[in-house]
This record gives C-alpha cells, structure tokens and sequence, in this order.
C-alpha cells in the first residue's frame, strides 16, 4: 500500500535499501589479512583465538567493545522514534 503519489512498493524499497546499506556497512568493517598480535590501542597481547577467528582484528576484546560503543552512541539513528524516522 502506498500513498500520495508514490507507487506500490515504494516504502518496502525504501525498507529494504536501508537494510542493503547497514549489511554494506556491516561487511565493510569486517577485517582482512593477517591479525595483529597486539592492540594498536592498548598494546595488550590479541589471544590466538581471537586472531584466528576474526581475520584481520586489530584489537583486543576491550578496545573493540569501547570502539563499538562510542560507535552506537553516535550512530546518528533514533531507535526510539517511529519506523518512519529511519525511512530515507
């Protein structure tokens, strides 16, 4: 159902483009190479586990925590609002 002078569909295209961007973004951020050994933050050891499940990390478990923070804190999207405020 749309309305005004939008065609059918439009607002599910609207949805859906919004979920193609965040799933670019996602894989964007996702490491490659070789992982370092330490945290280029704190110079903290990165455990071999760690290394060998995400290629490519470049930081300790707390570095990346507090970096995913500050990112949510700042994510610019208000989860609160309605559905319509996150539409393009």
């Amino acid at each position: 159902m749309a309305g005004g002078w939008t065609r059918d569909g439009a607002v599910q295209d609207q949805i859906d483009a919004s979920v193609e961007d965040a799933v670019a973004e996602a894989r964007s951020r996702l490491g490659t190479g070789e992982s370092a050994e330490f945290c280029e933050e704190c110079d903290c050891p990165i455990p071999e586990a760690r290394r060998k499940a995400i290629p490519g990390v470049r930081l300790c478990v707390n570095c990346q925590a507090e970096l995913e923070k500050q990112e949510r804190d700042y994510s610019g999207i208000n989860r609160r609002a309605s559905k319509d405020s996150q539409l393009r």
